[in-house]
């Protein structure tokens, strides 16, 4: 069998774990061993946080709408349920847009549903 030096390959595997911790702070972006943990680390919160920002922007869209239903004299939950009632397809985070960005099309849409 023939000897296998793995110097190469070592130093690019490090290399590569490396680049991915670059700008973390001290030896986490210098040190093999605390870069990996850091990077395990950081993909769980990555992972976690990408649920947690469709969470929060949910929250955000029936803000919007509640805000806008309240200009047009009724209530996010009536304007939902007449929604759901009547078959309409639009979500919260359209009617959300049309809150903020168009808000006479949303004033349209909320007197065909109330």
């Amino acid at each position: 069998m023939s000897r296998v030096k793995r110097g190469v390959i070592k130093s690019k595997r490090r290399t590569n774990i490396l680049k991915q911790a670059k700008g973390f702070r001290f030896g986490r972006s210098t040190k093999k061993a605390a870069a990996k943990e850091a990077l395990r680390h950081a993909g769980k919160y990555a992972f976690r946080d990408r649920k947690n920002k469709k969470r929060t922007n949910r929250g955000l869209w029936q803000t919007k709408v509640s805000a806008a239903a309240q200009a047009e004299g009724t209530s996010f939950s009536k304007l939902m349920g007449a929604s759901k009632a009547k078959g309409y397809v639009l979500d919260r985070k359209v009617l959300a847009y049309l809150a903020e960005k168009k808000p006479e099309t949303f004033s349209r849409v909320a007197k065909t549903l109330v």
